[in-house]
């Protein structure tokens, strides 16, 4: 993978975006970080460029995204917690950024609710899709928005389905499928592994995979 390549991350302050800056971080990658708090961001790192503000900013989102090739998104809600819509804000405001100074590749992640015409879901992640409507209704049709913006942009996309994170520095390796969840978690250090590796991995441009530990 070329380390040149310079990275925008969103969501790096989250409890897994925190494996993916530090696994960043190991790599060797140069990245700027979108902070909404600076106490939450203590890395003093030359490899880092934090850049405070909100993804729900236009301005402060083309300001992470200037000098980048590619942007990266664990955005979760936050705390203090964001709006529901915040992905589908935050999502429109990257890819008019990406228009504009012409940066092609986002990697973002997302629930196992959100639906494609590809997928064949079993029970579990029908339930828990169902699930996630009942008790979030908001912003999981906001992720589900999420998506269609998405396929609606000529950029160049992977929405990473996610199950439950586990918050270990053990790795077991990655399954994926298009069609349903392969497994129950995903620990956070194999996460962060995947995510990277769609940098340079072109098998899922414009694909929302689901993902799982093996």
């Amino acid at each position: 993978m070329k380390q040149h390549i310079k990275i925008a991350v969103i969501g790096g302050t989250g409890k897994s975006g925190k494996y993916l800056v530090n696994t960043l971080l190991e790599q060797g990658h140069h990245f700027k970080a979108l902070v909404r708090n600076p106490k939450n961001f203590t890395i003093k790192n030359p490899l880092v460029e934090v850049v405070h503000g909100d993804v729900g900013s236009y301005g402060e989102v083309k300001s992470l995204l200037q000098g980048c090739e590619v942007v990266i998104s664990l955005l979760g809600t936050g705390i203090p917690p964001s709006p529901p819509t915040i992905f589908s804000t935050g999502t429109r405001n990257v890819l008019k950024a990406m228009n504009e100074l012409g940066v092609k590749r986002y990697i973002l992640a997302t629930g196992l609710n959100v639906g494609t015409p590809y997928d064949k879901k079993g029970p579990k992640t029908t339930f828990a899709t169902a699930w996630m409507y009942e008790n979030y209704p908001k912003s999981t049709k906001d992720r589900q928005l999420e998506y269609r913006l998405l396929t609606e942009s000529s950029i160049d996309w992977t929405l990473i389905r996610l199950p439950m994170i586990a918050l270990t520095d053990n790795r077991s390796g990655v399954r994926a499928s298009m069609e349903d969840c392969p497994g129950d978690g995903i620990a956070a250090p194999d996460l962060a592994d995947f995510v990277i590796s769609q940098i340079t991995d072109l098998t899922f441009v414009r694909k929302a995979p689901f993902i799982a530990g093996r």
